[in-house]
């Protein structure tokens, strides 16, 4: 029996993937998947370690000798939002493959929307030939909110791609090559923006926090005309209604989202059926399991050798 403490594994994502990817992760460890029925009762006392993602409501209170909590993921919210959350570190995911998924999805939506891809679709089953006046990415103002590691992987890689690029924080940040604003200065953001990424943490301060007297600050008569909202971040920070009534009014021009307030999106929800809106199911930025567990298994060793742990939740900032 190895004498290094078990690791609790509670990840609702697809059970055969985590199952699969644990079969080579934390050697020498035992692993408690809870996800697998012979765990059922399964008593967790006595255990240091929990990788969890949207975890059971009782897992703290089961596992009550917890050192370290792992995110298997970069939101933290369905953790903190346990009422008996121990009071010992947490730890976001903080990943390339995960942030650089996410920078995919993010390019991949601002050209979408730039190359007017939807129109394009219309035309293509309509069988019409016909060019469209197109814009270039350096007439395209997006503003990303949230310059996180995230946030400013997304700013790199959207300027290679040759738009015009500025952020947004709750508070004030200096980075090199790019224009900044912080709360006192959202409607100068807002005003410059044609693309508006959202990447925010939830927070008390951001949920519901893209509604429509946002969207009605964002700027009009772009090179687009209408300004388009992409949103990969935390689904309660956003007003699904008032996201479908800017659309319908032509507030806005599109929107690529990839979270939702509830998540599946209800099968009635009108985001499903609109021609210039993209819905994803909560994958921009699908955690890689094996990146995961190598992640955790590199901050466990570190841990047990003495080192800080990286990327510690703030819970008074919510992440």
């Amino acid at each position: 029996m190895s004498d290094k403490s078990p690791v609790i594994v509670d990840l609702k994502f697809d059970p055969e993937t985590v199952a699969k990817s644990l079969a080579s992760a934390f050697p020498g460890r035992e692993v408690i998947n809870l996800a697998d029925p012979a765990t059922r009762g399964r008593d967790l006392s006595g255990i240091s370690y929990a990788v969890v993602w949207k975890p059971d409501g009782d897992l703290f209170e089961r596992a009550p000798d917890l050192k370290v909590i792992f995110s298997g993921g970069a939101g933290v919210d369905s953790i903190l939002s346990i009422p008996s959350l121990p009071d010992i570190p947490i730890v976001r995911f903080v990943d390339h493959t995960l942030t650089t998924r996410m920078s995919e999805w993010v390019v991949l939506q601002c050209l979408t929307h730039l190359r007017q891809c939807f129109t394009y679709a219309d035309m293509q089953a309509a069988r019409q030939w016909e060019e469209l006046a197109q814009p270039q990415a350096s007439e395209i103002t997006v503003g990303v909110m949230g310059l996180g590691v995230l946030g400013l992987d997304a700013v790199h890689k959207l300027k290679v791609m040759g738009f015009d690029v500025i952020g947004w924080s709750r508070t004030q940040k200096t980075i090199d090559s790019l224009e900044t604003f912080d709360s006192a200065g959202l409607d100068a953001f807002l005003g410059r923006t044609d693309f508006l990424v959202g990447l925010l943490p939830l927070t008390p301060e951001t949920e519901g926090f893209y509604n429509a007297g946002l969207f009605s600050r964002l700027r009009q008569g772009g090179a687009l005309g209408k300004p388009v909202f992409i949103n990969a971040g935390r689904g309660k920070s956003q007003v699904s209604g008032d996201i479908v009534a800017a659309l319908e009014k032509g507030v806005l021009g599109g929107a690529s989202l990839d979270v939702f307030e509830r998540e599946p999106l209800e099968t009635d929800s009108p985001l499903w059926g609109m021609k210039n809106v993209i819905v994803t199911p909560h994958a921009a930025a699908s955690s890689d399991e094996r990146a995961l567990f190598r992640n955790v298994e590199t901050q466990i060793a570190g841990f047990e050798r003495g080192k800080a742990l990286p990327d510690l939740v703030d819970r008074q900032r919510g992440y």
